[in-house]
């Protein structure tokens, strides 16, 4: 399998048929997994920890602010039992927490909705154990071997995620210079770049004033075998924001 990172979007992305469309076609390009396991921008705990394995946890609705009926949506995945139990045998001697009860976060069913509509592969949420991209890399690099067992790793952020730029739509200069950026240096390989974004990036002020949307691009990098395999499945800016979305092997 390879390792993806997705732009995930907000809940009424889900209304986007265009949005639908390229995630699922994306999901179809590859092989069928056997299982998926994610790492969403919007679950941070230490030491790592994963969410409910059991057939059809109820969904974490972790927003406000949007139309009620995105609260109501099902995605019931069957038992991951047998991948949480593979999942916390990688991540060493410390016992890893299930939260029986916390199911898929929106930065997990929400593409996931896109490019399994079906609900039928068993997948379980990893926490982000901090928001060091060294760090979530060197997570990444634990979890390569799942995909030689038709496991899919798949990070989900944003691209670019600035508020801002809805407001300012003239910051779109900054967003589109962070993307490009990134862009070059996924084609390098440039890992040690990626990591210190903060420092590298034009733009990165502006298009991640907070970590978590980009540093699970990170974890995706870390679990493929070529850092510079990197090709972009999404290419698109939505309100200023970058939505790409990239492949690795």
């Amino acid at each position: 399998m390879p390792s993806l990172f997705v732009s995930h979007g907000a809940p009424f992305t889900l209304d986007d048929s265009q949005w639908l469309g390229d995630l699922f076609d994306w999901a179809q390009s590859i092989p069928r997994p056997r299982a998926v396991v994610v790492i969403s921008a919007h679950w941070e705990r230490a030491p790592a920890a994963i969410s409910g394995a059991a057939a059809g946890t109820p969904l974490s609705y972790d927003f406000s602010g949007f139309h009620p009926r995105y609260k109501t949506l099902p995605y019931a995945t069957p038992d991951a039992t047998d991948l949480a139990r593979r999942l916390t045998g990688l991540l060493g001697r410390t016992p890893v927490h299930e939260f029986a009860d916390r199911g898929l976060d929106h930065g997990a069913f929400i593409p996931l909705m896109a490019m399994y509509p079906a609900a039928d592969v068993p997948v379980v949420q990893l926490s982000m154990p901090s928001l060091d991209p060294s760090a979530l890399f060197e997570l990444g690099a634990r979890l390569r071997p799942l995909r030689e067992e038709g496991i899919l790793v798949l990070g989900s952020g944003f691209m670019t995620h600035s508020f801002a730029v809805l407001r300012r739509p003239e910051l779109a200069a900054e967003t589109t210079a962070f993307d490009e950026w990134a862009v070059a240096a996924l084609a390098r390989g440039d890992v040690d770049s990626l990591a210190d974004y903060r420092n590298k990036a034009p733009g990165a002020a502006v298009a991640h004033p907070t970590a978590d949307h980009f540093v699970p691009l990170l974890l995706t990098v870390g679990a493929a075998d070529d850092p510079s395999s990197a090709v972009s499945a999404i290419d698109r800016m939505v309100m200023g924001n970058s939505t790409r979305s990239v492949q690795l092997t």
